[in-house]
């Protein structure tokens, strides 16, 4: 099946929800048979998914700068991690190993990775499936914002079209799996 990379939130903070909706998702993907790349963290939504996704017989590949392995927040249980030299390396690395992308609830840093592999499809230099998971409205209001930015030709509405938007987990995996060839 399919490397499948999902950005979500590495809070220690977060409501338990948040938590088990990564594990769930990690469970998800290893019963569909898929590959998980990870950031290669072992805290927050991160940890919960990779673990979520080896509980279920899942393989895992984090991919880590170097940073964040010396404050001690690196998945060792991965099956494969990669330490790179810093983000902009990590988010490249994760786009090579990566069949496609899901995207969970998540802060600034799972915006910025959004954004990379969107941006970088959009300019057409990958054409692998990416779906957002919109559960319990978390990113409605950027959904909404983005749609505005096409009506203002801000963004194309062909660029919109290239991120898929689920309300669960399932959904968006169907909607990626629809795409993979």
């Amino acid at each position: 099946m399919a490397a499948i990379c999902v950005f979500c939130a590495s809070s220690r903070t977060l409501d338990q929800r948040w938590l088990d909706l990564a594990a769930a998702t990690g469970a998800e993907l290893a019963r569909r048979g898929h590959t998980l790349v990870s950031g290669g963290g072992c805290v927050g939504m991160m940890g919960a998914l990779a673990d979520g996704a080896r509980a279920a017989g899942g393989r895992t590949v984090g991919v880590i700068p170097q940073s964040l392995v010396d404050l001690e927040v690196a998945d060792l249980a991965s099956d494969e991690l990669l330490v790179t030299d810093g983000m902009a390396s990590r988010k490249t690395l994760m786009i090579e190993k990566s069949d496609a992308f899901l995207t969970l609830p998540g802060g600034l840093g799972t915006l910025d990775e959004l954004f990379e592999v969107w941006t970088t499809a959009t300019l057409a230099l990958h054409a692998k499936p990416m779906a957002l998971v919109d559960a319990e409205g978390f990113y409605r209001p950027l959904v909404d914002w983005l749609a505005a930015l096409a009506d203002q030709t801000f963004l194309k509405p062909a660029g919109l079209g290239l991120l898929a938007v689920a309300d669960t987990v399932p959904a968006a995996l169907d909607a990626l799996e629809s795409q993979l060839t």
